[in-house]
């Protein structure tokens, strides 16, 4: 057995050192995806519900009711928005997604409450989290069963009366997911990240395949504009991708019962969309990658900011305002809100209009940078 040689060792070391150097995108990604990673977990991981934002159609406008909604504010889990003038408006705002919960109070609330009948509140409720439509609903009924405690205990002390009926009684109505089902709120999450990530790693491991053997360079030199070349090379993937957001779609309704209450016209429009977004992501990934192992780390370091900033796990409301800008420039955020919105609530573009904007947006914004730099290589 031949002894361990330093000086060879060192040679090794040393020569691995200098091929380090000579990756320098590698580098930085391990010097400072640890860091960011930190940073995201530490700020986006947030499982508490807060300031969900909520609207009141107030019919009693008396100090008794005004006071309930002080107490449903004080809690920080409530965040009044806005006040509404019927009940449509309140539907139509949580159809949008504009609020989460609404607060009916009845126009004879405080002549109940003072007579010490049984005064009702309702409590419209957006299901489609089923996290923070629970959240909601048990801290909402919590405080008005102290409220209705409060207010039965004084009236027995004063009556000498040993019960009566409980005077303020919350009822609950939970739209677009009646039943909470989890499966319900993940499933349409679970189609957008996964057609996000497949789409987004096909265009950029092809790409860059093409640099390793040397054929993008034959691309350039040729009178092909690089419009013409990032148009040529996402088309194909465009209709793997349609055809695979088909097959994920047919099994997430089919097998795990997920309905589309909305428009599958408008769905697969939009997807067409979202679609194009990544694959064109994946050829600016394309662009800086100098290797198939460099393009699998950057495109592991969006996938997983992805998933924390995108409100497919935790939602985006309680994270800190720094955040959620950063997950403004994400395009799963908006097709996770169009996903949702068509899947649970059957919402037409009217309500989605804000998200296809913004996913519209984010599309040219990484089309032109991806022009630019394939520019700079042809000139």
């Amino acid at each position: 057995m031949k002894r361990l040689s330093f000086s060879r060792y060192r040679a090794i070391v040393k020569k691995e050192i200098i091929q380090i150097k000579r990756d320098k995108p590698s580098l930085a990604i391990a010097i400072v995806m640890p860091i960011m990673l930190l940073f995201l977990f530490g700020y986006a991981v947030n499982t508490d519900v807060e300031h969900i934002q909520t609207a009141v159609w107030d019919q009693s406008n008396s100090k008794a009711s005004r006071e309930i909604v002080q107490k449903l504010e004080n809690t920080e889990i409530f965040q009044i928005a806005t006040y509404a003038a019927s009940y449509q408006e309140l539907e139509r705002m949580i159809n949008n997604g504009e609020i989460g919960v609404g607060v009916v109070i009845p126009p004879d609330f405080d002549n109940h409450r003072d007579n010490h009948q049984q005064a009702k509140i309702q409590l419209l409720i957006d299901g489609s989290d089923p996290n923070n439509a629970r959240t909601a609903a048990n801290n909402a009924q919590l405080i008005i069963q102290n409220e209705s405690i409060t207010t039965q205990e004084g009236y027995l002390q004063k009556q000498g009366i040993d019960k009566i009926e409980a005077p303020l009684i919350a009822e609950a109505r939970v739209l677009f997911n009646p039943n909470m089902k989890s499966i319900v709120f993940n499933v349409p999450a679970l189609i957008g990240l996964i057609m996000q990530n497949v789409t987004m790693t096909l265009t950029a491991f092809s790409l860059v395949r093409e640099k390793e053997r040397g054929t993008m360079e034959q691309l350039i030199v040729t009178p092909i504009r690089p419009v013409e070349l990032i148009l040529g090379k996402i088309t194909p993937y465009v209709l793997i991708g349609l055809f695979s957001f088909s097959i994920v779609l047919l099994i997430g309704t089919s097998w795990f019962g997920v309905p589309v209450k909305g428009s599958l016209v408008l769905l697969f429009c939009l997807s067409l969309l979202f679609l194009v977004t990544t694959l064109t992501l994946g050829v600016f990934i394309s662009t800086v990658a100098k290797t198939q192992l460099q393009a699998m780390q950057i495109a592991f370091a969006l996938i997983l900011p992805s998933v924390l900033l995108s409100g497919f796990m935790f939602p985006r409301e309680t994270m800190p305002m720094v955040i959620q800008w950063l997950g403004g420039i994400i395009p799963l955020t908006y097709f996770l809100e169009i996903l949702r919105g068509i899947f649970l609530k059957g919402v037409d573009l009217t309500a989605l209009w804000q998200e296809t904007l913004g996913m519209s947006a984010i599309f040219f914004l990484i089309c032109t940078v991806v022009i630019l730099k394939f520019r700079k290589k042809i000139d």
